[in-house]
């Protein structure tokens, strides 16, 4: 064993669930496993793997490299979950160890995990998405734009915006700008060299809003996003609110030539997405549908359309009656019926109180769209803790969704929004992953900005607290067990919050009360690249809301929902971009790698990233101040010697000039500039 010593070297013990610390990763029932845990090289007397009420294992010193001692020992998994930690020795030192570090006593809210058979596809572990909210991103094809009058929807007709620049109106969820598929099959070469790996669309299927949360039919692509071949009929009458004399949307949106047409168009997008190495994920919104969904069809779109049955709205005797909950008998045209948040147009699908007709058609869409000829490559489910009247069932649903997505698809990823605490539905047999906002957007944003994500409030207290930052990020990343943490969705901004780069002027505000110009007043650029920066190093999927790699600025909701300007981008900051995606591919801890916190103070987080093969070590400096630091890299397996500085931002622009940097005594020093990110990489990698 070594020499006996009487201290233990906490600040060199380490263990975690990457695949240097757990060999396989995602085994499944009945594999071996073994499990490795670091200490200071010659240091523990003794390290002891404790599992299964208090199991208790001896681990025997496997190998040494550089400054440390690697222990392992192996078991053979079940069917049921393994929970463990170690015990550590030297001397008369002990020391616990789980997923939030050393402790005196291990705690149960931290132990480490297996979940045998529980995986995540490898494809989107660490992989960079890009968020497109299609009618906002590009318009390749003037022949399907939403025309104006073509239909009414919430209080008055639809618009098409004919100005590309226009901004959104506070009321906007009935204004189309034409964005389409076809504008996306445009960008795929930039969307390629900017180094996205998955595609998230916002909702894509046939729908009377911009947004498209309140879906019309499931079973088709919308055709103002894809192709309409047949366009007969009238426009709504001026003024008129009654969409079953909306002849030309009829046509439109329920004519069997148009709706197969948009089909095969997207089929053929997804394969060549997939040509390009690229991979598609669809937005699933099962807990409620529209009101102009053919299911219930109070526009009564459908009523009169050949190749429809009536819908529940239309007659109580529909096949499709038990898919809502109704209040009286006041048919035909009952328009009583529960709406999700009592939204009449958002009604909220009945699960538990049909015959399970409702949850099997649901089931079939959800194998139906990551099966061949569309397959795509998984869902991210909107409002998904929602869905359904009870907890029990809605647990009950997800399990058997993930059954019937993953039977169709095994590779397929299932990405739930979610708010607050998801450990109860990441067990292994509901959803992959999360939105991760507890765990990346949350805390960054009030530690870089002052703001929460819909800058609707500054908090002076968490407002550079870098202590806070580490400790909340501890805290709800231990809640994930790997598989969930390495696939999920890490974003500054997205459809429903400010824009992080309006974040950056550190004013609370929204477009009623401040008006569109003052989303880019005082914005800082410098801010922006250090979040890029901890966007690109941290553990989880990085997720690029459309424009942000060009700078774009936006309150929330509507005003977050602004055209890509093209032909005015910010150059600099999508090279920025490119370069920060490339060193997160060519440096392989950066995606895969064990993370440790390395520093924290005032305006100021330094954490590592590694793994035997290379190391990185990212420093923000958020102050207004130039400070200097001495940072004790070897606790991630720097050793002394040279290091690279592959990254280092300021406001006015950024330098990604290999610059050598020395070690000694296990120590970093650096003189970091105000408001500064610095990425430092030592080992192997890919130049």
């Amino acid at each position: 064993m070594g020499h006996t010593v009487s201290v233990l070297n906490q600040d060199a013990l380490f263990c975690d669930e990457t695949p240097d610390y757990r060999i396989p990763m995602e085994p499944g029932p009945g594999e071996k496993v073994t499990l490795r845990f670091r200490t200071a090289r010659d240091n523990a007397t003794q390290v002891y793997l404790i599992y299964a009420q208090n199991t208790e294992v001896k681990m025997y010193k496997a190998f040494s490299l550089g400054l440390f001692d690697y222990y392992e020992a192996s078991l053979t998994v079940g069917e049921e979950p393994v929970f463990y930690y170690f015990e550590v020795t030297s001397g008369s030192d002990m020391i616990c160890y789980d997923k939030q570090g050393c402790t005196k006593q291990a705690r149960d809210a931290y132990l480490f995990r297996i979940t045998p058979g529980f995986s995540t596809p490898d494809w989107a572990k660490g992989a960079v998405f890009y968020q497109i909210f299609v009618d906002r991103f590009c318009n390749g094809s003037l022949d399907n734009d939403p025309l104006t009058g073509e239909y009414a929807y919430i209080g008055g007709g639809i618009e098409k915006v004919e100005d590309w620049s226009a901004l959104p109106e506070p009321f906007d969820v009935r204004r189309f700008y034409g964005g389409d598929l076809q504008g996306v099959r445009q960008k795929l070469d930039y969307l390629q060299s900017l180094g996205v790996e998955v595609i998230y669309f916002n909702p894509l299927f046939v729908s009377p809003s911009n947004h498209k949360y309140d879906v019309q039919d499931y079973d088709y692509i919308d055709p103002h996003f894809a192709v309409i071949k047949k366009d007969e009929g009238e426009l709504l009458p001026d003024g008129g609110m009654d969409n079953s004399k909306a002849e030309r949307y009829i046509c439109r949106t329920a004519a069997k030539e148009n709706l197969e047409a948009s089909n095969e168009y997207f089929a053929e997008l997804v394969e060549e997405i997939h040509s390009r190495g690229m991979r598609v994920i669809l937005d699933g919104v099962f807990n409620h549908c529209g009101s102009f969904n053919k299911w219930l069809d109070r526009e009564r779109v459908y009523e009169n359309h050949p190749g429809y049955v009536k819908g529940a709205y239309i007659a109580k005797d529909s096949p499709y009656h038990s898919y809502f909950s109704f209040h009286g008998n006041k048919w035909p045209y009952n328009g009583s019926y529960d709406g999700w948040w009592g939204h009449d147009t958002l009604p909220k699908l009945n699960y538990e109180e049909e015959s399970g007709r409702l949850k099997r058609h649901i089931m079939e869409i959800g194998r139906k769209w990551v099966s061949p000829p569309y397959n795509v490559d998984g869902w991210r489910l909107d409002v998904a803790a929602d869905l359904g009247h009870s907890v029990e069932f809605n647990h009950q649903f997800w399990k058997e969704f993930r059954e019937n997505v993953k039977q169709a698809r095994p590779d397929a990823l299932i990405l739930a929004e979610h708010y607050g605490d998801a450990s109860s539905w990441l067990q292994g047999d509901e959803w992959d992953t999360v939105m991760n906002y507890d765990a990346f957007m949350e805390p960054i944003t009030w530690f870089l900005t002052g703001l929460e994500k819909h800058s609707d409030e500054f908090n002076w207290g968490l407002y550079g607290n870098g202590d806070w930052f580490f400790r909340t990020m501890g805290h709800n990343m231990a809640k994930f067990q790997i598989s969930s943490l390495h696939t999920a969705m890490n974003e500054l901004s997205n459809h429903d919050h400010s824009r992080f780069m309006t974040r950056t002027n550190h004013t609370v505000g929204r477009v009623s009360g401040m008006g569109h110009e003052a989303a880019g007043r005082n914005v800082n650029k410098g801010i922006m690249k250090e979040a890029v920066v901890i966007q690109m190093t941290w553990p989880g999927a990085p997720t690029i809301y459309y424009g942000d790699e060009i700078g774009m600025v936006g309150w929330t909701d509507p005003d977050n929902r602004r055209t890509f300007p093209w032909g005015k981008e910010d150059w600099e900051l999508v090279e920025f971009h490119r370069d920060m995606i490339r060193l997160r591919k060519h440096i392989s801890c950066l995606r895969h790698g064990s993370y440790r916190q390395l520093q924290s103070g005032a305006h100021l987080i330094v954490y590592g990233r590694f793994n035997l093969e290379n190391q990185a070590v990212v420093v923000v400096n958020n102050s207004r101040e130039e400070r200097d630091l001495s940072i004790p890299v070897w606790t991630v397996g720097i050793r002394d010697g040279e290091i690279t500085r592959v990254m280092q931002t300021w406001k006015e622009g950024y330098n990604v000039g290999r610059l050598k940097w020395n070690v000694e005594g296990g120590r970093l020093q650096v003189k970091i500039p105000a408001v500064c990110a610095m990425v430092f990489a030592a080992g192997r990698w890919e130049e």
